[in-house]
């Protein structure tokens, strides 16, 4: 009786419901370049540059691929302080983490909000003009909010985008 032999090295990944390989390279390739330009996009997965076109708009109308977004240096613009920063609610009612999720996105320097588990209830990555105007960021916009119970701030030192 033969021996079940297999190839040796990771199983191969389950494809996503609905997702083929070609749709996951392009997937893949469009996260690490937004702008790569679609005849590009086509030779790097061997089809056809209208056949490219029409899988990418697919990915898009699916919600696969929700938008293309800049990497800005923040320093450039006057913030190159950056931290999160992980915040407990004290009420754990829908109206109260409705209010703060939606008072959030308006604060300055707020790069993105995290609803998270664990002894936190959210992280916000923020970005500051200096040590003095995070501080101020904490303590006007973050624990001056009845809701919030707890604020701690750990300081970036890399952020390496993926």
């Amino acid at each position: 009786m033969p021996k079940d032999r297999r190839t040796p090295g990771p199983a191969p990944r389950p494809v996503p419901a609905g997702l083929d390989e070609v749709d996951r390279e392009l997937v893949r390739l469009l996260s690490a370049d937004g702008r790569m330009p679609n005849n590009a996009l086509a030779d790097a997965t061997g089809i056809a540059p209208s056949t490219c076109l029409a899988r990418v708009r697919a990915l898009r109308d699916r919600g696969v691929i929700r938008g293309f977004h800049a990497d800005v240096d923040l320093a450039a613009l006057g913030r190159p302080l950056q931290a999160m920063v992980a915040i407990r609610i004290g009420a754990h009612s829908r109206d109260e983490i409705d209010r703060f999720r939606a008072m959030v996105p308006e604060l300055p320097g707020v790069l993105s909000l995290f609803h998270v588990s664990g002894a936190n209830d959210y992280l916000l990555h923020v970005a500051a003009e200096s040590p003095d105007a995070l501080r101020d960021f904490v303590l006007d916009h973050l624990t001056a909010d009845p809701a919030v119970v707890h604020a701690e701030t750990s300081l970036i030192f890399e952020h390496v985008r993926l």
